[in-house]
């Protein structure tokens, strides 16, 4: 039987509850990606559409579809934190994984679109590493 998983925006009003039922696990590194996170690459792990339970927040869900391209994002609009969505096409529910409170079964599989690669990242990888802010 699979456990359910919690998950939440930053300031909490966004929550949502799933099955730990997950079809893949990507770390995506296209340029997309990179200017939807802010970051070297988004981590969204994928389940069916309808497996999810919001349990607050439903209605400060908000989404941008790119108008052209086959990429979506939603996200709270109270903390803009990034929340779980389905695709486009419809067949995936996308689940940022930094937005879960607990520990998915699955691990990362796969770097997808790696040549795209954040010009930083590796030199970002081999930087000095703190428990919090360096002194």
């Amino acid at each position: 039987m699979k456990q359910n998983l919690k998950g939440q925006c930053l300031c909490g009003n966004v929550k949502f509850e799933l099955s730990d039922d997950f079809k893949a696990f990507y770390q995506c590194h296209c340029a997309q990606c990179q200017q939807l996170t802010g970051s070297a690459f988004a981590s969204n792990i994928f389940t069916r559409p309808d497996n999810i339970e919001w349990t607050s927040g439903k209605a400060d869900v908000s989404h941008y579809e790119h108008p052209t391209r086959e990429f979506s994002k939603a996200f709270c609009r109270v903390c803009g934190s990034a929340v779980p969505f389905v695709n486009k096409s419809r067949t995936s529910l996308i689940v940022p994984a930094g937005s879960l409170l607990d520990k998915p079964s699955i691990s990362p599989q796969a770097n997808i679109f790696a040549a795209e690669e954040a010009h930083w990242l590796a030199d970002g990888l081999k930087a000095h590493s703190f428990e919090g802010f360096p002194e």
